[in-house]
């Protein structure tokens, strides 16, 4: 234990005392995302302190931005390699390949608890890692333990080129579920047939019931809505009706579907802990998914990721390059 202490003493001796954030200003909205000079934080007990090599860009940080009364780091899942441990922590070591979520990952460096770290699951870089752990814990939930999707039960997966939808439809496919993706463009039905999709449809030029119908005749038995707005009504639509028919949508996603009668439909969010983490990671193995990153944009220009997040059209998810 001595020896122990005297690793994390050393690491944390090593660490500048500054470091580099793109922060929000008091009273700003995303626009004001910018870069800072802001001190280095330092691993409470049961925290691990991450040298971040990139951070994933989630839509709900331009929409759910917290009151600040000082320039304050954005960035909600992360990778990079363990800089340092906080007391308690024996489950890293330092230099290891890790990734997590919940952190202020817009930096240099992030402390993040411990049971929100993960390591790299094998087969997948840095750079994957930083956009997988919300959108892959998100996409498997929605799957496995909201939806309970079956092997050859049929699945709309309305919104999959995106972040979580491109990860869904692989998770899907691992267990044997015949899955029809709605896209809005070519470049994305394209992208979407690569990860594994059955049929595609482009759901602002084609009609999703008749499309829907051809692929299950008695109904689908299930959508993922992961975009909100008259698309998602017709995907319900296309469901079967004897009861058996069931909707899971994203929390955050406006607007919300409207509720039906003898359809299950539950709005959920991720959940994070060292238990789903691992689930996650076996998944990502045993699937051998791969994790789209959608764009690359450096920590000065975080603001200017978040402005192509808005515009949409993306196929899985934007990183910011931390060094």
């Amino acid at each position: 234990m001595a020896i122990s202490s005297s690793i994390h003493a050393q690491a944390l001796s090593s660490l500048p005392g500054t470091m580099h954030g793109a922060a929000i200003e008091p009273g700003g909205d995303i626009t004001s995302l910018s870069l800072h000079t802001v001190p280095v934080p330092k691993p409470k007990p049961g925290e691990v302190l991450i040298a971040v090599q990139s951070a994933g860009v989630g839509v709900w940080e331009a929409r759910y931005l917290p009151k600040v009364t000082a320039p304050t780091v954005l960035g909600s899942d992360g990778a990079g390699t363990v800089a340092a441990l906080g007391d308690g922590v024996h489950d890293f070591k330092v230099g290891e390949a890790v990734y997590g979520v919940g952190g202020a990952f817009y930096a240099e460096y992030a402390s993040v608890p411990s049971n929100q770290v993960a390591k790299v699951p094998h087969g997948v870089t840095l750079l994957e890692a930083s956009v997988l752990g919300i959108s892959g814990l998100s996409a498997l939930q929605g799957i496995d333990d909201v939806l309970r999707m079956k092997a050859n039960e049929t699945l709309i997966i309305h919104g999959a080129a995106g972040s979580v939808g491109s990860l869904a439809v692989q998770f899907a496919k691992w267990r044997k579920v015949r899955v029809l993706a709605t896209v809005t463009d070519e470049t994305g039905a394209q992208f979407v047939r690569r990860m594994g999709a059955d049929v595609v449809i482009n759901g602002k030029t084609q009609d999703i019931v008749s499309e829907a119908h051809k692929f299950a005749p008695n109904g689908v038995d299930a959508v993922l809505g992961l975009a909100g707005g008259d698309a998602l009504e017709r995907c319900i639509d296309a469901l079967r009706t004897d009861g058996y028919g069931r909707v899971a949508y994203l929390y955050g996603m406006e607007p919300l579907p409207t509720p039906r009668l003898r359809i299950q439909m539950t709005l959920f969010s991720y959940i994070s802990d060292r238990r789903e983490l691992a689930r996650l990671n076996e998944a990502v193995e045993a699937a051998k998914v791969q994790v789209p990153v959608a764009a690359q944009f450096a920590l000065a220009d975080a603001a200017q990721a978040q402005a192509r997040l808005a515009r949409g059209h993306l196929q899985g998810k934007i990183a910011i390059l931390i060094r």
